[in-house]
């Protein structure tokens, strides 16, 4: 049989790059059409890349922890005793860096946009293997050159990745908390004569952390890390503002009861309480669409589009956030369908990375976990995030025909958090009034 390159293939309109994580196949493995060979991660989710003809790994054309472009070559498929004929290099012949203009939902921020050293360029060429047997990727190797990193700096990085070696993350991690010494070192010209010091950013400093008997050290994984950078960075970037609504959810408590078992039968889907509220929130970001914005410099960004991302909880304890596109285009058993869908998909892993792109606006459910109201952080690019709380039983006054009266009513709190440099308390305020209103105006007799 023919050779068959195996490619990475795209997986959405912003990403360009992914880590191969760990590879399936061994060299002599049978394999089968549409089996998964590798698994690969990018800075949105972990996928799988499946086989597209039947025959046996001759060769693997990069290593675990290497990044590859789209594109490019990763394995050769052949017949079994086949020798890998004119099989590509495992080293591109050029890496370039390419820096990210969006920041979609659970992205790494740029860290070589914010790196405040200014450091010369280095003439040294790195190779792919140090004198100590460290190997270094095409791409590791590009940005330590691009920012001065010299070899012998290089060999200071802890690497997160296989037996230790330094990845793309490792190195982007490091290059803003390189020290002042670090900084001087690589400035200093050959003659001894000191070149200007470069401006340091002052990070924020980080507590000293003891550890004790008896106390377990768990590693974060991939996932962890890049949601602890990505509320760091939104933090740093949105002043925020959170502003709370007590809504009345006694009538959609009641019509949902009515309804439930005859939606099961009808759409084969079970309705929760997530997509009436998104319903509410499309609504509401109509009747005030400044609050479906961006940021870009001095610039807003106002959305066409209204695009609906759902946190969502993993079995691991991690979070990701799916995003329903065109959410005001869809009913309210489009809403439901969409979010049993990328639910069940997000639990399961399967996932896409386009899945997970293009949010405008996020809704979070923190009463699934039996909380009343959050705090929520605002998931960037975006300008503003809801939580939900628990629905709960309490007594209120409501008017009746012959005056005030105590009854028993359902109700939950929104939790609307917004970033102030753009969407001042009013705007803010009102939004989630408005869903508020939206939600206690449920029509009891209205048709799924």
């Amino acid at each position: 049989m023919a050779q068959v390159e195996l490619i990475m293939p795209k997986m959405g309109e912003s990403v360009a790059e992914a880590t191969i994580t760990s590879w399936l196949k061994e060299v002599g493995d049978t394999i089968e059409a549409d089996e998964s060979v590798v698994e690969i991660a990018t800075d949105k989710v972990d996928s799988e890349v499946p086989s597209t003809a039947e025959g046996v790994l001759i060769k693997k054309l990069f290593n675990e922890g290497d990044v590859v472009q789209v594109g490019e070559a990763i394995a050769i498929i052949g017949a079994e005793g086949e020798a890998a004929a004119d099989a590509p290099s495992a080293e591109p012949q050029k890496e370039v860096v390419k820096e990210e203009t969006s920041a979609p939902v659970l992205e790494t921020p740029v860290v070589a946009e914010s790196a405040t050293i200014t450091a010369p360029a280095i003439a040294e060429k790195i190779g792919k293997n140090s004198d100590t047997g460290k190997f270094y990727s095409p791409l590791v190797r590009s940005i330590a050159e691009k920012e001065g990193v010299s070899l012998n700096e290089l060999e200071t990085i802890n690497g997160s990745g296989k037996d230790g070696r330094v990845t793309k993350k490792d190195i982007l991690n490091y290059l803003p908390n390189r020290t002042q010494e670090v900084a001087t070192s690589t400035s200093t010209s050959t003659n001894g004569a000191a070149k200007p010091q470069p401006q340091v950013k002052s990070e924020p400093q980080q507590a000293n952390v003891s550890v004790s008997a008896g106390d377990e050290i768990i590693e974060m994984d991939r996932m962890r890390k890049l949601i602890a950078n990505h509320m760091v960075m939104s933090k740093q970037t949105s002043p925020h503002v959170t502003s709370y609504v007590e809504a009345d959810m006694t009538n959609i408590v009641n019509w949902r009861n009515k309804v439930k078992n005859e939606f099961i039968t009808r759409e084969n889907e079970k309705i929760t309480f997530t997509p009436i509220i998104m319903e509410a929130i499309v609504k509401a970001i109509k009747d005030f669409p400044m609050i479906n914005i961006s940021v870009d410099g001095d610039n807003i960004i106002k959305r066409k589009n209204i695009n609906l991302g759902m946190a969502t909880a993993l079995p691991s304890g991690n979070l990701i956030v799916p995003v329903i596109k065109n959410a005001d285009q869809l009913n309210l058993v489009g809403l439901t369908k969409a979010v049993n869908d990328l639910a069940n998909r997000a639990r399961n892993n399967q996932l896409n990375p386009d899945d997970i792109a293009g949010g405008t606006y996020t809704v979070t459910n923190v009463g699934s976990f039996g909380n009343v109201m959050g705090t929520p952080i605002i998931n960037q690019p975006q300008v503003a995030i809801m939580a939900v709380g628990a629905i709960q039983k309490k007594p209120a006054v409501i008017e009746t025909p012959s005056g005030d009266a105590i009854a028993i009513r359902h109700k939950m709190f929104l939790s609307h958090a917004y970033d102030h440099r753009v969407v001042d308390g009013a705007l803010g305020g009102m939004f989630v009034r408005k869903v508020a209103d939206y939600l206690e105006e449920f029509d009891v007799n209205r048709e799924f």
